[in-house]
Formats: structure tokens, C-alpha cells, sequence
């Protein structure tokens, strides 16, 4: 089967710093880089490097065509990246010393994409398929609805939080990935979670799948330590969507995906850090 990959693409410029930086601050960097990143980009490489095949549809400025050689080394499929006269979107991040980060973004490009760009593109899915979103993207609600009608698994990431798409996109959702931050927001709009099935992931203290009219299941964190924390939800999520595409149960998915993540953050980096399906497998089998 197919995953279509809706999400943004960004440039990242990663700062490292002694601490993140206070109002009004001027802070010295211990150290710079740049390269591929947007939570879109970030889940399309995760899916790819899991195994699964990836189409992405997004849009980029016309001053990087670099990023769309990177994705294609990761096995993403790029054949449906627009490129416009808008500039790329990029990130200005800092990454502390404890591997903890802030984020400012520049959407650009990313909130060009029309709904019949995605239109022509969903033309192609199966049944069965998988369309991946997140927030940083136009068309939301109308890629989701029309993937519905073709029968499409709709996996949705609501970040950076937003409560308006959110309740756009909820009633198309099959599953919901969020963290416990985004989780407590739509739970005090909402007044409790909505019918479709959530993941819920607490860093630390793991993940957790919540179904109707069941338990829900918990996956602890598999402890490793931390040296950059950037894309590790992008990393569970795309994991979560290759291991669903893949016929994996619920314990297997959120197992794996458990694993993925807890290697992506002990690398610097977002997409440069989305492991493979042979190292996951090697980390799942030496792991308790």
C-alpha cells in the first residue's frame, strides 16, 4: 500500500546553545547547522526509513532543490513537491544543553498547496491507502474529507496545536497522535476525547492508545539518553503509519514506534536522525 505524506517542508537552522534563550537575551551558539526538517518532511522520511512507500505532497521555494534530493536518498517520493515563487519554509531552532528545544517557524511555501494539487494526487490512492497530515499545511480538512471518500486510513497529527483545524479534521480522523500538552488542550475544548482512536505519547513515561470501548494501551519508554529531541514525534508518528500500513497490531505499532523514536533522540538532528527498519529491528531485539 501507499502512504500520502500531506505535510510541510522546512529548512532547519539548529543552534545549539548553553540554554535557551530568555526574553530580551542576546545568547552565544556553541554551534550551528542546517539541513532537511518541517514535521511533514520529518514524517514522510520516518515512514520511508520504517519500510513503507511514501508519496509526499507539499511545496517548496525555488531556491531548494536540495531538499528534494534528500528526501529522495531517504526513498520518499517527491514527484508531487511543488515548487513555487514563495520562499521554503524554515525553522530557527535552539537545543539546549539538556536536549531540550524551542522552535520558531516561517510556514512560506507550505500554505500554498491547494486542494486540487491534493485532489490530483489522492486520484491515484487505493482503498486502504494511508494519507499522514500534520498542522503546517493548507488544505487540511478538505485532503482529509476526500481521503475518507476514497476509503483512505487518515492518520492526523494536530501540531503546532491549533483548535480550530483540529475540529475540522477530527471528524475524518482515524487516529489522532498528539503529546500530553496537545492531548489536555483538545480534552478542555472538547470535554473529553472524540470517537476516533488517539495516541497520546508522554516522553519519559511512554505512549498511550486510547480506542472505544476499551483499555487503553500503555508502551513504556525505552530509556536511552537524550542528545536532541527535534522530530521525535514526527518519528513516532511516521513509524506508527508504516507499522499500520505494514498489518501490524496496535501492541506491535506502538511498540515500534516506541523504539524508533527512543533512537532518533540520541542523534542530532531531525530527518538526518529517523532510523532504519533494520536498526530498530536490531534495537527491538537486544531491548527487555
Amino acid at each position: 500500500m501507499t502512504i500520502y505524506s500531506l505535510g510541510s517542508i522546512n529548512i532547519d537552522h539548529v543552534y545549539r546553545v548553553p540554554h535557551l534563550a530568555h526574553p530580551g537575551e542576546t545568547l552565544a551558539a556553541i554551534g550551528y547547522s542546517m539541513g532537511l526538517g518541517g514535521k511533514g518532511a520529518n514524517q514522510s522520511v520516518a515512514a520511508a526509513q520504517a519500510g513503507a512507500r511514501v508519496l509526499h505532497i507539499g511545496a517548496i521555494g525555488k531556491e531548494a532543490d536540495w531538499v528534494l534530493g534528500e528526501l529522495q536518498g531517504y526513498g520518499v517520493d517527491t514527484s508531487h513537491v511543488q515548487q513555487l515563487a514563495t520562499p521554503t519554509g524554515h525553522a530557527i531552532i535552539q537545543v539546549d544543553l539538556a536536549a531540550e528545544n524551542t522552535i520558531t517557524l516561517f510556514a512560506g511555501a507550505n500554505r500554498q498547496i491547494t486542494e486540487s494539487q491534493v485532489a490530483k494526487v489522492l486520484a491515484t490512492a487505493r482503498p486502504g491507502d494511508t494519507l499522514l497530515m500534520q498542522n503546517e499545511t493548507s488544505a487540511q480538512s478538505a485532503s482529509a474529507r476526500l481521503a475518507v471518500g476514497i476509503g483512505l486510513r487518515t492518520l492526523y497529527s494536530p501540531a503546532p496545536f491549533e483548535l480550530a483545524p483540529l475540529k475540522e479534521v477530527v471528524p475524518y480522523a482515524a487516529l489522532l497522535l498528539m503529546n500530553a500538552g496537545e492531548a489536555k488542550e483538545m480534552v478542555a475544548a472538547f470535554g473529553g476525547l472524540p470517537d476516533c482512536d488517539v495516541i497520546i505519547t508522554k516522553g519519559a513515561d511512554g505512549a498511550e492508545w486510547h480506542s472505544l470501548g476499551v483499555d487503553p494501551l500503555h508502551i513504556p519508554a525505552f530509556p536511552v539518553i537524550p542528545v536532541d529531541t527535534t522530530g521525535a514525534g514526527d518519528c513516532f508518528a511516521g513509524t506508527i503509519a508504516a507499522a499500520l500500513d505494514a498489518g501490524m497490531d496496535r501492541t506491535q505499532a506502538l511498540r515500534r514506534a516506541a523504539a524508533a523514536s527512543a533512537l532518533q533522540v540520541t542523534r542530532p538532528g531531525a530527518a538526518v536522525a529517523m532510523p532504519s527498519r533494520a536498526e530498530v529491528d536490531a534495537f527491538l531485539s537486544s531491548a527487555p
